[in-house]
Protein backbone atom coordinates (compact mmCIF):
# COMPACT_ATOMS: atom_id res chain seq x y z
CA UNK A 1 0.00 0.00 0.00
CA UNK A 2 3.08 2.29 0.94
CA UNK A 3 6.47 2.39 0.53
CA UNK A 4 9.24 4.33 2.18
CA UNK A 5 12.71 5.07 1.31
CA UNK A 6 15.56 6.78 2.39
CA UNK A 7 13.13 8.96 3.86
CA UNK A 8 14.24 11.77 6.52
CA UNK A 9 12.52 15.01 8.14
CA UNK A 10 14.38 18.12 9.16
CA UNK A 11 13.06 20.63 10.37
CA UNK A 12 15.06 24.15 10.25
CA UNK A 13 15.22 27.40 12.18
CA UNK A 14 17.77 30.19 12.14
CA UNK A 15 19.72 28.74 14.76
CA UNK A 16 18.63 25.20 15.54
CA UNK A 17 18.36 21.82 13.05
CA UNK A 18 16.54 19.03 14.18
CA UNK A 19 16.38 15.95 12.93
CA UNK A 20 12.71 14.09 13.57
CA UNK A 21 13.19 11.28 10.91
CA UNK A 22 16.32 10.11 9.49
CA UNK A 23 16.62 7.31 6.97
CA UNK A 24 13.59 5.37 7.43
CA UNK A 25 12.46 2.65 5.60
CA UNK A 26 9.13 1.00 5.92
CA UNK A 27 6.47 -0.82 4.20
CA UNK A 28 2.51 -1.11 5.18
CA UNK A 29 0.75 -3.99 2.94
CA UNK A 30 -2.96 -4.44 2.83
CA UNK A 31 -4.85 -5.39 5.32
CA UNK A 32 -1.74 -4.68 8.36
CA UNK A 33 -2.73 -3.40 11.48
CA UNK A 34 0.76 -1.59 12.73
CA UNK A 35 1.64 0.02 15.36
CA UNK A 36 3.76 1.95 15.70
CA UNK A 37 5.98 2.84 19.47
CA UNK A 38 8.74 4.49 20.83
CA UNK A 39 9.58 7.08 23.46
CA UNK A 40 8.35 10.91 23.60
CA UNK A 41 10.08 12.65 21.00
CA UNK A 42 11.46 9.71 19.00
CA UNK A 43 9.54 10.71 15.69
CA UNK A 44 6.23 8.65 15.56
CA UNK A 45 4.21 11.36 15.08
CA UNK A 46 6.27 12.87 12.95
CA UNK A 47 6.08 9.38 10.55
CA UNK A 48 2.09 9.75 11.10
CA UNK A 49 2.05 13.26 9.67
CA UNK A 50 4.17 12.38 6.88
CA UNK A 51 2.06 9.02 6.14
CA UNK A 52 -0.94 11.49 6.44
CA UNK A 53 0.23 13.94 3.73
CA UNK A 54 -0.01 16.50 6.60
CA UNK A 55 3.73 17.14 6.62
CA UNK A 56 5.93 16.82 3.65
CA UNK A 57 9.41 14.61 3.70
CA UNK A 58 12.38 16.76 3.72
CA UNK A 59 14.30 13.93 1.44
CA UNK A 60 14.12 10.59 0.20
CA UNK A 61 10.98 8.91 -1.50
CA UNK A 62 7.34 8.32 -0.20
CA UNK A 63 5.17 6.37 -2.54
CA UNK A 64 1.47 5.70 -1.74
CA UNK A 65 0.47 2.93 -4.04
CA UNK A 66 1.54 4.52 -7.52
CA UNK A 67 1.85 7.87 -6.47
CA UNK A 68 5.08 9.61 -5.86
CA UNK A 69 4.23 11.41 -2.73
CA UNK A 70 7.37 13.48 -2.05
CA UNK A 71 7.07 16.57 -4.11
CA UNK A 72 3.22 16.66 -4.90
CA UNK A 73 1.70 20.01 -4.91
CA UNK A 74 -0.98 20.97 -1.68
CA UNK A 75 -3.90 20.70 -3.59
CA UNK A 76 -2.96 17.05 -5.16
CA UNK A 77 -2.31 15.88 -1.04
CA UNK A 78 -5.82 17.49 -0.55
CA UNK A 79 -7.27 15.07 -3.12
CA UNK A 80 -5.44 12.34 -2.04
CA UNK A 81 -5.94 12.97 1.56
CA UNK A 82 -9.45 12.75 1.25
CA UNK A 83 -9.89 9.82 -1.40
CA UNK A 84 -7.66 7.39 0.41
CA UNK A 85 -7.05 8.40 3.59
CA UNK A 86 -9.20 8.42 7.67
CA UNK A 87 -7.73 9.91 10.65
CA UNK A 88 -8.75 9.29 14.12
CA UNK A 89 -7.36 11.85 16.78
CA UNK A 90 -6.21 11.17 20.75
CA UNK A 91 -8.68 14.57 21.19
CA UNK A 92 -11.63 13.28 18.88
CA UNK A 93 -11.85 16.62 17.00
CA UNK A 94 -15.62 16.44 17.21
CA UNK A 95 -17.91 19.69 16.96
CA UNK A 96 -19.87 19.90 19.70
CA UNK A 97 -22.49 22.17 17.92
CA UNK A 98 -23.11 18.94 15.43
CA UNK A 99 -24.94 15.74 16.14
CA UNK A 100 -23.08 12.54 16.13
CA UNK A 101 -24.25 11.81 12.59
CA UNK A 102 -23.75 15.74 11.41
CA UNK A 103 -20.08 14.75 12.75
CA UNK A 104 -19.57 12.08 11.14
CA UNK A 105 -20.94 12.99 7.34
CA UNK A 106 -18.16 15.82 7.58
CA UNK A 107 -15.90 13.67 6.10
CA UNK A 108 -18.36 13.20 2.69
CA UNK A 109 -19.62 16.35 2.40
CA UNK A 110 -16.35 17.20 -0.06
CA UNK A 111 -17.12 14.24 -1.97
CA UNK A 112 -19.42 14.58 -4.69
CA UNK A 113 -22.39 12.51 -3.55
CA UNK A 114 -26.01 13.26 -3.87
CA UNK A 115 -27.80 13.70 0.28
CA UNK A 116 -29.70 10.37 0.43
CA UNK A 117 -26.17 8.14 -0.53
CA UNK A 118 -24.47 10.44 2.56
CA UNK A 119 -27.04 9.60 4.65
CA UNK A 120 -27.11 6.26 4.35
CA UNK A 121 -23.63 6.29 4.50
CA UNK A 122 -23.47 7.32 7.59
CA UNK A 123 -26.21 5.20 9.23
CA UNK A 124 -24.90 2.38 8.03
CA UNK A 125 -21.42 3.09 9.34
CA UNK A 126 -22.41 4.46 12.75
CA UNK A 127 -24.81 1.26 13.61
CA UNK A 128 -21.24 -0.54 12.36
CA UNK A 129 -19.18 1.02 15.79
CA UNK A 130 -22.05 0.32 17.56
CA UNK A 131 -23.04 4.65 17.72
CA UNK A 132 -26.41 4.70 15.80
CA UNK A 133 -28.92 5.05 18.87
CA UNK A 134 -26.90 8.17 20.07
CA UNK A 135 -27.34 9.88 16.50
CA UNK A 136 -29.07 12.71 17.24
CA UNK A 137 -26.66 13.37 20.42
CA UNK A 138 -24.54 16.03 20.65
CA UNK A 139 -20.67 15.07 21.46
CA UNK A 140 -21.11 17.07 25.25
CA UNK A 141 -23.71 14.31 26.04
CA UNK A 142 -21.61 11.12 25.10
CA UNK A 143 -18.88 9.27 27.24
CA UNK A 144 -15.38 9.53 25.92
CA UNK A 145 -15.73 6.21 24.42
CA UNK A 146 -18.86 6.72 22.68
CA UNK A 147 -17.17 10.14 21.15
CA UNK A 148 -14.13 8.15 20.09
CA UNK A 149 -16.71 5.33 18.27
CA UNK A 150 -17.98 8.69 16.79
CA UNK A 151 -14.44 9.50 15.57
CA UNK A 152 -13.73 6.06 14.22
CA UNK A 153 -17.20 6.15 12.95
CA UNK A 154 -16.20 9.37 10.87
CA UNK A 155 -12.51 7.56 9.54
CA UNK A 156 -14.23 4.95 7.72
CA UNK A 157 -17.64 6.75 6.41
CA UNK A 158 -15.56 7.86 3.26
CA UNK A 159 -13.95 3.97 3.06
CA UNK A 160 -10.86 5.26 3.20
CA UNK A 161 -7.71 2.71 1.93
CA UNK A 162 -5.63 3.52 5.12
CA UNK A 163 -7.29 4.17 9.03
CA UNK A 164 -4.17 6.38 10.72
CA UNK A 165 -4.65 6.56 14.56
CA UNK A 166 -2.38 8.97 16.66
CA UNK A 167 -2.99 7.20 20.39
CA UNK A 168 -6.76 6.76 19.89
CA UNK A 169 -6.91 5.45 23.27
CA UNK A 170 -4.79 8.74 25.03
CA UNK A 171 -7.98 10.44 26.71
CA UNK A 172 -9.89 7.13 27.72
CA UNK A 173 -10.22 5.14 31.12
CA UNK A 174 -8.79 1.80 30.80
CA UNK A 175 -11.96 0.27 29.89
CA UNK A 176 -12.87 2.77 26.97
CA UNK A 177 -9.91 2.26 25.88
CA UNK A 178 -9.96 -1.31 25.71
CA UNK A 179 -13.16 -1.02 23.88
CA UNK A 180 -11.87 1.12 20.91
CA UNK A 181 -9.18 -1.53 20.65
CA UNK A 182 -11.27 -4.29 20.33
CA UNK A 183 -13.14 -2.29 17.79
CA UNK A 184 -10.04 -1.45 16.11
CA UNK A 185 -8.91 -4.91 15.70
CA UNK A 186 -12.65 -6.14 14.53
CA UNK A 187 -12.28 -3.39 11.87
CA UNK A 188 -8.81 -4.90 10.83
CA UNK A 189 -10.24 -8.29 10.66
CA UNK A 190 -12.91 -6.89 7.98
CA UNK A 191 -10.43 -5.53 6.20
CA UNK A 192 -9.42 -2.38 6.87
CA UNK A 193 -5.39 -1.44 7.24
CA UNK A 194 -4.62 0.64 10.20
CA UNK A 195 -1.60 2.34 11.29
CA UNK A 196 -1.47 3.79 14.86
CA UNK A 197 0.55 5.51 17.13
CA UNK A 198 0.41 4.41 21.18
CA UNK A 199 2.27 4.65 24.20
CA UNK A 200 0.81 1.52 25.23
CA UNK A 201 2.41 -1.77 24.85
CA UNK A 202 -1.02 -4.20 25.30
CA UNK A 203 -2.36 -2.25 23.02
CA UNK A 204 0.10 -2.17 20.58
CA UNK A 205 -0.41 -6.27 21.18
CA UNK A 206 -3.45 -5.66 19.44
CA UNK A 207 -1.45 -4.98 16.29
CA UNK A 208 -0.11 -7.81 13.66
CA UNK A 209 3.00 -6.18 13.68
CA UNK A 210 4.89 -3.66 15.96
CA UNK A 211 7.53 -0.66 15.15
CA UNK A 212 10.29 0.55 17.42
CA UNK A 213 11.33 3.88 16.63
CA UNK A 214 13.93 5.56 18.56
CA UNK A 215 15.96 9.10 17.65
CA UNK A 216 14.09 9.25 14.02
CA UNK A 217 15.10 5.91 13.10
CA UNK A 218 13.06 2.54 13.03
CA UNK A 219 15.25 0.52 15.58
CA UNK A 220 13.20 -2.80 15.35
CA UNK A 221 10.08 -4.17 14.15
CA UNK A 222 8.19 -7.46 15.39
CA UNK A 223 4.77 -9.47 14.17
CA UNK A 224 2.70 -11.49 16.45
CA UNK A 225 2.83 -14.70 16.79
CA UNK A 226 -0.35 -16.30 14.47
Amino acid sequence: MLSMRDLSRVYRTDMVETTALNSVDLDIHQGEFVAVMGPSGCGKSTLLNVIGMLDSPSSGSYRFGDIEVAGLPESKLAETRKTHLGFIFQSFNLIDELSVAENVELALLYHDMPAATRKAKVEAVMDRVGIAHRARHRPSQLSGGQQQRVAVARALVAEPKLILADEPTGNLDTQHGEEVMKMLQTLNAEGSTIVMVTHSPSHADYASRVVNMLDGRILQERRRAA
